[in-house]
């Protein structure tokens, strides 16, 4: 399932949506190996983190830093999976693409010293309130076009 940035949607016939995002990032090294990312306990609301790139930071040794997320799989076992193997001398950044999970995430520094940085987007879906609905109809009638009318014709006398 993708999001786009700031819209609404409607998804087969079910409540429309609306959509939020924020720029995320963690650093990740030997001091702290590891990153949970939760959204709020409220109702109405689903939190996703979208990963986007991992790369290594200022000061990272010639050494293999593994990141892994743990989250859950489409029948809500927890399940751990290596998202990239950075290397300082061939491979110090890896781009994911639009990596969606759904919270709650655990960003994990497998092995290595980092620092690395992974960033992305926090997505917050939530269910659009009739007054929001109402506001985009509004703006639909006030872009309403004025017909052309075609041009009169000159009678003969």
């Amino acid at each position: 399932m993708s999001f786009h940035d700031d819209e609404s949607s409607d998804i087969g016939g079910m409540a429309q949506s609306k959509l939020e995002n924020y720029l995320f990032s963690c650093e990740l090294s030997s001091k702290v190996p590891f990153y949970t990312f939760q959204g709020d306990e409220e109702e109405d609301l689903e939190h996703f983190l979208e990963l986007r790139t991992v790369c290594l930071g200022e000061g990272a040794k010639e050494e293999s830093n593994v990141v892994e997320v743990t989250a859950m799989n489409h029948q809500g076992k927890t399940i751990s999976v290596p998202i990239a193997h950075l290397h300082i001398n061939c491979l110090p950044m890896v781009s994911l693409g639009e990596f969606e999970l759904k919270a709650p995430v655990t960003i994990r520094l497998r092995s290595g010293t980092g620092p690395v940085t992974v960033s992305g987007l926090h997505l917050i879906a939530s269910e659009a309130e009739e007054s929001d609905l109402s506001e985009e109809d509004d703006d639909e009638e006030e872009e309403e076009i004025i017909p052309i009318k075609p041009a009169k014709k000159k009678q003969k006398l």
